[in-house]
C-alpha cells in the first residue's frame, strides 16, 4: 500500500485552534508583537474571524457529501437567502403526512383517523385555498377534516392561511403566546384571531396520533418544533420539524437559539427521532420529495436514521457557533 503523502514539517497545515487556543494566541501576539504595530482590536477581530471560520469548516467537514447536511450548511452561511424554487405537486411523503408546498415555504398535513393537524398554513388565504385545500383533495384527503393549525412561529409566511381555514372549517389555531403577540404586532392583513396557546412540551392528541410541541426560541421568541409519529404501511418512525431555521443576529438571541438546539437534540434522542422535515427548502427537502415521487419503492429519503438526524443538529450547532462568534465581534466593535 502506498503510504499517504506527508508535508514537510515546515509546510504542514496548522491545526485549527479552539476558542481557548485563539485567546492564548492573541495574548502571546500582544506580548511579543506589539512593536509590529498590530493593535489589540485588530488582533481580536482577526482571531474572532478565524474562530468563526473554524466552526464553519468543521460543519462542512461533518456534513461530508451528504446533500441534506450540505444544504443546511448553505442555508446557515451568512448572507444566504431562501431559494425560490417552483411549487411542487402535493405529495404524501408518508402514509399519514402530506407535503403541501408553494416552493419556498411548505405546510405539512398530519392525517389521522379523527382529522387533520396542519403544521403551518402558508402565506395567504389564496394559498391556503389553492395549495392546502386543493392539495389535500388531490391526495384523497378531505380538507373539511382539518381540526388544528399548528403555527410554528409568528411570521406571515406560516400563519397567512390560518384564519381562512379557521373560518371555513372551524379549525383551531395554535401558537405560543409570545408569537401570538408577534403576529399581532406585525399588522399583517392575514394575522389570525388569537385562539389557543402552545405551552412547552404540550401534547396535541388527534385520533391515534400525538404531536408533541417543543418551545425552541431563536428564529423568533416563540418558535415551536414538533415531534410526531409517521408511518408507511406497518413501518413506523418518529419525525421532527425544526420550526425556524434562519438565525437571529444578536449574541443574546443566538445563545438562546443554541440552547434550543441542545435541548431539542436531547428530546430527539429520547424519542428516537429518525425523520427530518422542514418548512423551508433549507434541507434538500423538495429534492427528496421528487426522489420519492419518482421512485416510490426505494427507501424513503426523509428517513435519515437516528444518527444522521443527530448529525443534522450538530451541523446546525457548529454553524450557529460561527454566527455567534461573528455577532460577538460586531457587538464588540460597536462598543469601542
Amino acid at each position: 500500500m502506498t503510504p499517504p503523502l506527508q508535508q514537510p514539517p515546515n509546510q504542514r497545515r496548522p491545526v485549527p485552534l479552539s476558542r481557548r487556543g485563539f485567546a492564548r494566541a492573541a495574548a502571546l501576539a500582544l506580548t511579543a508583537g506589539a512593536g509590529a504595530g498590530l493593535t489589540p482590536p485588530a488582533l481580536a477581530s482577526a482571531a474572532t474571524r478565524a474562530e468563526a471560520q473554524e466552526y464553519y469548516t468543521r460543519a462542512r467537514t461533518l456534513a461530508g457529501d451528504d446533500p441534506v447536511l450540505l444544504t443546511l450548511v448553505k442555508a446557515l452561511t451568512p448572507g444566504a437567502v431562501v431559494p425560490r424554487p417552483p411549487a411542487p405537486e402535493p405529495l404524501r411523503i408518508f402514509d399519514n403526512v402530506a407535503m403541501l408546498s408553494v416552493g419556498w415555504v411548505s405546510a405539512m398535513a398530519v392525517l389521522t383517523d379523527e382529522g387533520i393537524a396542519l403544521i403551518d398554513a402558508l402565506t395567504s388565504p389564496e394559498e391556503a385555498e389553492s395549495t392546502i385545500v386543493g392539495g389535500l383533495r388531490t391526495l384523497g384527503a378531505d380538507p373539511r377534516k382539518i381540526k388544528y393549525v399548528i403555527v410554528t412561529h409568528g411570521h406571515d409566511d406560516h400563519f397567512g392561511g390560518a384564519q381562512y381555514l379557521a373560518d371555513r372549517y372551524g379549525a383551531r389555531v395554535l401558537m405560543t403566546p409570545t408569537d401570538w403577540n408577534l403576529a399581532t404586532a406585525a399588522t399583517s392583513p392575514h394575522a389570525p384571531t388569537r385562539d389557543l396557546d402552545i405551552t412547552d412540551g404540550q401534547r396535541l392528541r388527534l385520533g391515534d396520533t400525538t404531536i408533541s410541541l417543543h418551545h425552541t426560541p431563536g428564529h423568533t421568541p416563540g418558535t415551536v418544533s414538533p415531534i410526531f409519529p409517521v408511518h408507511t404501511g406497518h413501518t413506523h418512525h418518529k419525525a421532527m420539524l425544526w420550526g425556524g431555521t434562519n438565525p437571529p443576529t444578536t449574541p443574546t438571541a443566538l445563545r438562546t437559539y443554541l440552547t434550543s438546539i441542545k435541548t431539542f437534540r436531547t428530546r430527539m434522542h429520547k424519542t428516537a427521532v429518525d425523520v427530518e422535515l422542514s418548512n423551508h427548502p433549507n434541507d434538500y427537502g423538495l429534492q427528496r420529495a421528487e426522489q420519492l415521487r419518482d421512485n416510490p419503492h426505494d427507501p424513503n429519503p426523509f428517513i435519515l436514521g437516528t444518527h444522521r438526524t443527530q448529525r443534522y443538529m450538530r451541523v446546525m450547532t457548529l454553524m450557529l457557533r460561527g454566527r455567534l462568534a461573528e455577532s460577538e465581534e460586531r457587538s464588540e466593535r460597536r462598543r469601542k
